[in-house]
């Protein structure tokens, strides 16, 4: 397969899990997708995001090597909301090394008090948070303001994952 030529076919289901079936148990492979990922063509990166991310959930190991790029690529200038919406999608589903925690938990904070982010990205932001802060838990408080700051300004996305949070943190 040529991955470049099928991520340019189509942007569809069908062919993200054509992809992502391609990619299978395969680091080799997924290494090509990761760096189509950064590649500097918009139209390839924001199609290999999805497929990228569902590689991870499927094999969360396949990114490891790769962390400090993956977080290096979120503070780009500009950069894509398929970008960050799918970044986050996978870092909501792997254990983050330890060394990146304070990078991701700032990105996180910082996507979701932004009013220009869209409510995918606050949305996954507030799951990846909710995961560190298992780690964390100093970081509840700072959470819960925000939700109660923005909740009358957000989405229905937003509010469903802050919802579980608030209700994990209840219990």
């Amino acid at each position: 397969m040529n991955l470049r030529e099928t991520i340019l076919a189509e942007h569809s289901k069908a062919n993200c899990v054509k992809i992502v079936n391609w990619v299978g148990h395969n680091q080799q492979r997924f290494n090509q997708l990761f760096e189509l990922f950064l590649n500097d063509e918009p139209l390839i990166v924001q199609r290999a995001g999805w497929p990228l991310s569902y590689a991870v959930e499927a094999h969360p190991s396949f990114i490891e090597k790769h962390f400090s790029r993956l977080l290096k690529n979120l503070h780009k200038p500009k950069l894509h909301n398929a970008v960050k919406r799918n970044t986050l999608r996978l870092l909501q589903v792997v254990s983050i090394p330890e060394e990146f925690h304070g990078e991701v938990m700032n990105t996180c904070f910082n996507y979701i008090i932004s009013p220009d982010e869209k409510p995918a990205i606050k949305a996954f932001s507030l799951a990846v948070l909710q995961q560190l802060a298992k780690q964390y838990p100093d970081i509840l408080p700072e959470i819960k303001s925000i939700i109660e700051d923005k909740w009358d300004n957000e989405s229905a996305a937003f509010r469903s994952r802050a919802r579980k949070i608030l209700k994990e943190k209840a219990s």
